[in-house]
């Protein structure tokens, strides 16, 4: 499957939470999805407290279907009170790479 819409987004964790919001999100219930063809979580170097997820949907449509479910509205939920400000988000669409873990 191939990614015609995707995001970056950028948030900073309340002090010392930085690691309770990689938890959450690399359990997010979107990395088992279909339409979900990438999702990468990442870190500052120079903060550990700041965030990054790169996420790359088959269609703008998917996403927001799957963003409206209960599960990703829990997720939602529960990173809110660990972030501190509003996060950052561009759009993106996903045209190659690789990512090996």
């Amino acid at each position: 499957m191939l990614a015609t819409h995707g995001f970056h987004a950028t948030m900073t964790a309340r002090p010392g939470l930085g690691d309770e919001v990689v938890a959450l999100l690399l359990a997010a219930p979107s990395l088992p999805h279909p339409d979900c063809v990438v999702f990468l979580v990442g870190r500052s170097a120079g903060n550990p407290d700041v965030v990054h997820v790169t996420e790359g949907w088959t269609s703008p449509e998917a996403h927001a279907a799957f963003f409206a479910t209960e599960p990703a509205q829990a997720l939602v939920a529960r990173l809110q009170p660990l972030l501190d400000g509003e996060s950052q988000y561009s759009d993106e669409v996903p045209v190659g790479g690789k990512a090996t873990f």
